[in-house]
């Protein structure tokens, strides 16, 4: 039942954070650890890059039938086990040493990262009211902005007393302990999700509104973890910086992007979902654009304000995703949404990136994403909300 006070809600939306916290920081801690990666396995950077392609895929196909989960076990279930298995396979990743072996690890663990989100999301808006979306999504992407600023500290300072894999086995044996808090202290969660039957996809499918969010979050998960994960190689092999120099700068520059999800929260709630888009996806596009352009030094200064606008587009991203349909299956939307998303964002363009990067070219990667995502403003004006009791 929804809470009028947000404050009383805080809590419980912080423990919440904390799986996604995890969750997200499992599936990118991967990007500060590539030259490595590269290094021990001998791959080259379109061979790193499909690295992701697998957690992607894995993540793609475990989010549109994660309702069948939910609508058995209840999303708190769900929730358990997603950061459970997490950490099962992230410990089964750091104890291989095969390359097909540790994909395969990437994605069943890309799969078991895929159950969190549509439940995640159900049980957030049911914790608090309609009114309060943006603050409270605001605090849930805090924890991805947090994510991205860790990840390479944790991996610098990890690597002074083991290897690449001493990375993944650490995270592995956290999110299973996180696991087991939630199950004394989570709170929300107790009802079940709705399992993508014919139906309801039949009703859903056609829907103008869903294929452009679609598109809008597959080119921001491109602008924020696809640049996020290639990042680091640009920086070594192109611009000539040191490993532990780059990580440093792409751990520092998600700083400045931590405050803004949650200001983002308030300017949505205030403002309006569309006119808070329509902003963030032109800035994130020029600034992407300038990512590729950017000679000597300049790259510095674009890296630390790339993912300030980058941050901004989830929390009104998901807060019209809430909107574009009923109550009953929201989870459902979520769950066809993000997967094709995080395909296209989180698996398709790295890749592409680093292919461009193989032959030469890796600058004209960023400038080409840029450049798309500012176009796709022009859909914003055609995203339909759902008129209703939410």
């Amino acid at each position: 039942m929804n809470s009028s006070s947000f404050l009383a809600q805080i809590k419980p939306l912080s423990v919440l954070s904390t799986i996604y916290f995890l969750n997200f920081l499992s599936r990118i801690v991967l990007s500060p650890l590539l030259p490595m990666i590269e290094e021990d396995l001998n791959l080259g950077h379109h061979e790193a890059g499909s690295l992701f392609l697998m957690i992607s895929l894995g993540y793609s196909i475990m989010l549109p039938i994660s309702g069948f989960v939910s609508s058995r076990l209840n999303h708190r279930r769900t929730i358990i086990i997603s950061s459970f298995c997490v950490g099962g396979c992230l410990i089964f990743i750091s104890i291989n040493y095969h390359l097909w072996i540790i994909r395969l690890g990437l994605f069943f663990m890309g799969m078991a990262a895929g159950l969190y989100l549509p439940s995640g999301i159900a049980t957030l808006t049911k914790l608090v009211d309609q009114k309060n979306w943006g603050k409270a999504i605001g605090i849930h992407e805090f924890a991805s902005n947090l994510a991205f600023v860790l990840a390479p500290f944790l991996v610098e300072a990890m690597l002074k007393w083991g290897s690449w894999r001493s990375v993944p086995m650490l995270l592995g044996i956290i999110s299973i302990l996180t696991s087991i808090v939630f199950v004394f202290w989570g709170r929300g969660g107790t009802f079940s999700g709705e399992a993508p039957k014919p139906k309801i996809i039949k009703i859903i499918l056609p829907e103008r509104s869903l294929w452009i969010m679609v598109t809008l979050f597959g080119l921001a998960l491109g602008a924020s973890f696809g640049v996020y994960s290639m990042i680091p190689l640009y920086l070594t092999s192109v611009k000539g910086i040191d490993r532990s120099w780059a990580n440093a700068l792409l751990g520092l520059s998600w700083i400045s992007a931590l405050p803004f999800s949650i200001i983002v929260g308030w300017i949505t709630d205030h403002t309006g979902v569309r006119p808070t888009l329509k902003i963030v996806l032109i800035a994130i596009g020029l600034v992407t654009i300038l990512m590729g352009l950017a000679p000597g030094t300049w790259i510095v200064i674009i890296i630390f304000l790339q993912p300030i606008f980058a941050s901004c587009f989830f929390t009104p991203g998901y807060a019209a995703l809430s909107r574009i349909g009923p109550p009953n299956i929201k989870n459902v939307i979520v769950s066809i949404t993000i997967p094709i998303s995080f395909f296209i964002g989180g698996g398709i363009i790295p890749t592409g990136i680093g292919f461009l990067g193989e032959v030469g070219l890796f600058y004209l990667g960023f400038i080409l994403l840029g450049v798309v995502i500012s176009g796709s403003v022009l859909l914003v004006p055609y995203i339909k909300f759902y008129i209703g009791k939410q």
